[in-house]
């Protein structure tokens, strides 16, 4: 599959710096879960939609990663190099998760004496394959009780595997056909749900399947068709429409609105971020926070329930409420950074040189394919 794009293997700074931001959001987003429960009034209602930002961003660096790649690699190759970028986080937010479920100083004790050590232990070996495990109690029935997020990394697994047995081989204008059949089931959940936060907990896990479909698809086929629109708007501008999307008030019953950002706003950001030039301090930023974004979405969870818990048994004041906001964001991607020091990008390293020495193949991803 030709295309201009893969002759200069450039790396995409701005998509950097918008994973990025969509990370940060997810924090704040989850903490105002707790401050500001009713999604009507908090001042970061949409942030949820972050989530398919990600899988959209996952479809385009995906396609530009491997389109051409895949086949010569074979499907075990392929399948490897996914689970070194991906399964070392995950193996990290189960153990993290497990240890902030225990000895949760406001209700570990309690939560693990009602679930019992056979459901603690039973739930700590799915997540570390990857296995839902909705019935641990204090997690609102979420499908990885530990690491709350982990079930868009199950969505990705999913259609990773549909990439490299399906997507990989199809037309573009299947590609179409098929993009057009999952906006349809995107918008048949929406408008069911009146949402789409779903995907996350036993209930709606079906949903995700249509999250990333769509999404995933999306990105693909702004690769493949080569929708890059080239633009010398400042990296500020497409941050701020991109923030935007996840601040825009929320109302009871808004999923117009959510399919508009998702089918639309969604894949035109890409488009403008794949065409954008970051130099300067911004490009390092950009850069910084790209790879800041994996180990922070996948290790902040845990912190914030923390939290959650505070609120709700030491009921602080409003003023001291949101001093321990701060302090959970900041401490999450402190905590991420040192996370991808010191753990996520050396046992990559070490699993992808371990994989290269074994197959005597190059299998290292490129710099612009790092991605959640």
């Amino acid at each position: 599959m030709e295309n201009n794009l893969l002759k200069s293997r450039q790396h995409f700074e701005a998509l950097d710096g918008l994973r990025g931001l969509a990370a940060l959001s997810i924090v704040v987003f989850h903490l105002y879960e707790f401050l500001v429960p009713d999604y009507t009034k908090s001042p970061i209602g949409h942030g949820y939609l972050a989530v398919d930002f990600f899988f959209c961003l996952s479809g385009f660096v995906i396609g530009y990663a491997y389109d051409e790649r895949a086949p010569k690699l074979g499907n075990k190759l392929f399948f490897l190099n996914r689970l070194i970028r991906l399964h070392p986080m995950v193996i990290w937010g189960a153990v993290i998760g497990l240890l902030g479920y225990m000895f949760d100083p406001f209700n570990g004790a309690a939560n693990v004496a009602e679930a019992g050590m056979i459901k603690v232990i039973l739930a700590f070996v799915c997540a570390l394959v990857m296995l839902p495990f909705p019935w641990l109690p204090g997690r609102g029935g979420g499908l990885f009780p530990y690491n709350t997020p982990a079930w868009s990394l199950l969505m990705e697994y999913f259609i990773n595997i549909v990439y490299a047995l399906v997507l990989v081989r199809v037309s573009r204008r299947i590609l179409l056909v098929l993009l057009a059949g999952t906006a349809v089931w995107l918008i048949a959940v929406a408008r069911f749900r009146g949402w789409i936060i779903t995907g996350w907990d036993a209930p709606t896990f079906f949903d995700g399947f249509a999250r990333v479909s769509f999404s995933f698809l999306a990105g693909l086929t702004v690769f493949r068709f080569n929708f890059i629109i080239r633009t010398k708007l400042n990296f500020v501008v497409l941050a701020a429409l991109l923030v935007g999307t996840f601040v825009f008030p929320h109302y009871n019953n808004d999923w117009i609105t959510e399919m508009i950002i998702v089918m639309l706003v969604f894949p035109l950001l890409l488009a403008l971020g794949a065409g954008m030039q970051v130099t300067g301090f911004l490009q390092q930023v950009c850069v910084f926070t790209g790879k800041l974004s994996y180990p922070l979405y996948m290790t902040h969870i845990w912190a914030v329930w923390l939290f959650g818990n505070y609120l709700f048994i030491g009921k602080p004041t409003q003023k001291a409420a949101y001093i321990a906001a701060a302090v959970v964001f900041f401490g999450t991607v402190l905590l991420g950074y040192l996370v991808l020091r010191f753990y996520d990008e050396p046992v990559r390293r070490w699993l992808s040189a371990r994989l290269q020495a074994k197959q005597r193949v190059l299998v290292k991803q490129p710099a612009a394919t790092s991605n959640l």
